[in-house]
């Protein structure tokens, strides 16, 4: 059975963005061998410095909940502990998307 993945990129290729600054989410079907891009969300980034909008960042998980991980390459605390909260597993992997998708699946992350 695969899962869902969403990906904070701004050029497609690489996992470049902070979830609270990420303008799209990707999302890629995963399975147990391969993957496979299947939509782009567009998102209104609820952080703006160093403070973020509780309505803006509760609608930025909203978007991707029916994701069971979303890969960034910067989270802040607040932000993970609310993805988990609504079981989004956050991860850390400012690498290629397929780098990063690789080692998702090949580490059984979830």
């Amino acid at each position: 059975m695969g899962y869902r993945v969403a990906v904070a990129s701004s050029d497609g290729k690489f996992v470049n963005d902070h979830f609270g600054r990420a303008a799209k989410f990707l999302i890629f079907e995963v399975e147990e061998d391969f993957f496979k891009f299947v939509d782009a969300r567009d998102n209104i980034p609820p952080c703006s410095g160093w403070a973020h909008d509780d309505g803006l960042l509760a609608k930025s998980i909203d978007l991707i909940a029916d994701c069971q991980g979303v890969l960034v390459s910067q989270i802040g605390p607040g932000a993970s502990a609310a993805l988990q909260a609504r079981g989004v597993k956050p991860f850390v992997v400012p690498d290629f998307i397929d780098n990063a998708l690789k080692w998702l699946m090949s580490a059984e992350k979830i």
